[in-house]
């Protein structure tokens, strides 16, 4: 590994893993970061103003200075790369090899693979993902277990990657003294290394990008993609990024986000899970704006259905695809009678996105491409996509999205329990660094666990009375997790001790029961991790 000016790295390197960080990688990501850095801390500093003004009431709304952009009907985004044009099923995962290999084979459209939330952000993780993905690209990635070998079929699905949120740091490398932007990171490493041998092969550096809450935040990317293009000699455009949509500021900003990347734009994903964690988060102190248990608020309720809706109208009307929410079942090989009614339920929803207009969907585990495929081949047939249905009678107001009622939703005892379980199971495997979770028949990640600790945290913050009438406290919430501790170390045996279960469940409590709501729970989290 070289060494390069300014740039510091904290940690020691994994064996054969050197080339990753060489002279030449660092230089790239340090000039994105000397480049960008203040701009982002800048954007943060503004995310937290923000918060300041909701938390006194301030309602979010369709911004007016932006008007012109969202009635001006002569603006397009740029043209579909052609491996981007079919995107109707497309799984997501974590950069760990055999999870990788298992997903490109799959036969899902897109392949995303993510160092965001389902994947704890350990530094072996993060550089070991970057040669994955390498390997991956030039088809010579494997993976050797005992019983099996994993290698890639001759059909594999087009790979798009997920960088960390602006949000969140990377604290293994220092530039000028200062820990570099994970997002930066991420985005740096894999154009350095994968930029040019992807438009050989004639694809392209292809991203999702999480968790934005605004436009600003948008032409931050742009600027970024712009800059490394330049830095990398390769065309302008040669980037293409989908946005999730999956912060309630976002959803007022849809028009404006692919407005500022409209030259790198391939659209916007309805990010459910965060976006729920959204809700709950931006009108946490709001004692009527608190939401039921979890399972009842789904992609039906008023709410959903607006923000959904809103996007695939957004999206057609530029040219763009509108990609579905993710299902994240995981079918049970022990028990056929849950596997036929979750499945039944999965059909449903991808019935009503590919009916709603969308281009495509999400999901968590191969098992459930061809449920998803099988629906959206119904509506597509040969074609791509379904950006002709320009869904102009969708009409959405600003009270819609922000009328949270949920028809009778309730809050449970049941829904406090699963709340409670999610989140310590959760942290006692991202801790241990795996950040893909299988709990309760479902593929938890960092956005479901945030909508467990935070609903815990706004149940017991506005002293909600459970249907069974005990009011959610700290005292009934330390019971309750002594209680689904036990359950789990009764279900696990002698399992039970291979994980981190007291830091887990002091790190629980910090970000569900303090005085003070952490933004997000990967923040406190990340500084327990190597």
């Amino acid at each position: 590994m070289a060494a390069t000016r300014g740039v510091e790295v904290r940690a020691k390197v994994p064996s054969g893993l050197e080339g990753i960080l060489s002279g030449d990688a660092l230089d790239l990501v340090a000039s994105l970061q000397r480049e960008f850095g203040g701009t982002r801390a800048a954007l943060l500093e503004r995310r937290a103003d923000r918060q300041r003004r909701l938390d006194e009431g301030e309602r979010p709304d369709f911004l007016a200075e932006t008007r012109e952009v969202r009635e001006r009907p002569d603006w397009k985004v740029a043209s579909i790369p052609a491996d981007l044009r079919d995107r109707r099923v497309e799984i997501t995962g974590p950069v760990e090899r055999k999870m990788m290999i298992n997903a490109l084979n799959s036969g899902a459209k897109v392949f995303m693979a993510d160092f965001e939330d389902s994947n704890s952000p350990t530094w072996e993780n993060l550089v070991q993902g970057q040669q994955n993905l390498i390997d991956a690209i030039d088809r010579t990635i494997s993976f050797e277990t005992p019983e099996k070998r994993y290698s890639l079929n001759r059909e594999v699905s087009t790979l798009l990657v997920r960088p960390r949120g602006w949000h969140l740091p990377e604290r293994h490398l220092l530039v000028d003294g200062e820990p570099v932007s994970g997002s930066l990171f991420d985005f740096g490493l894999y154009m350095f290394h994968n930029a040019k041998r992807l438009l050989e092969k004639g694809s392209g550096p292809y991203f999702y990008l999480p968790k934005l809450e605004s436009h600003l935040e948008a032409r931050l990317w742009n600027d970024v993609f712009k800059f490394t293009q330049k830095a990398l000699d390769i065309p302008q455009g040669s980037v293409r990024a989908t946005v999730l949509i999956e912060t309630i500021l976002a959803a007022f900003e849809m028009e404006e986000i692919l407005y500022e990347l409209r030259e790198h734009s391939a659209g916007l994903n309805a990010g459910r899970w965060d976006y729920m964690f959204s809700l709950i988060k931006k009108f946490r102190n709001r004692s009527d704006m608190v939401l039921p248990d979890r399972a009842q608020i789904t992609m039906t309720v008023p709410f959903m259905r607006a923000y959904t809706e809103l996007l695939v109208r957004t999206c057609h009307r530029r040219e763009a695809f509108a990609m579905g929410g993710m299902a994240a079942f995981i079918p049970s090989r022990k028990d056929p009678e849950v596997n036929r009614v979750a499945l039944s339920k999965v059909r449903e929803d991808k019935v009503r996105e590919a009916d709603d207009g969308f281009d495509g969907t999400w999901v968590a585990h191969p098992d459930l491409v061809p449920v998803a495929m099988e629906v959206f081949d119904g509506v597509l047939g040969d074609r791509p996509n379904q950006i002709d249905r320009k869904r102009e009678d969708v009409q959405v107001t600003a009270d819609q999205l922000l009328d949270f009622r949920v028809p009778g939703g309730k809050v449970t005892e049941a829904g406090l329990r699963n709340n409670v379980s999610v989140a310590l199971q959760y942290l006692a495997s991202w801790l241990g660094g795996n950040g893909a979770v299988a709990i309760f028949n479902l593929m938890e990640d960092a956005a479901t666990a945030e909508i467990s600790r935070s609903q815990v945290w706004q149940w017991q913050r506005n002293a909600i009375r459970l249907e069974e009438g005990p009011t959610v406290s700290a005292d009934l919430v330390r019971e309750i997790e002594d209680e689904e501790l036990d359950k789990v170390r009764e279900s696990m045996g002698d399992g039970f001790g291979r994980f981190r279960w007291e830091e887990a469940r002091r790190l629980f409590e910090t970000v569900a029961l303090a005085d003070q709501f952490d933004e997000f729970l990967t923040l406190p989290a990340y500084r327990e991790i190597d």
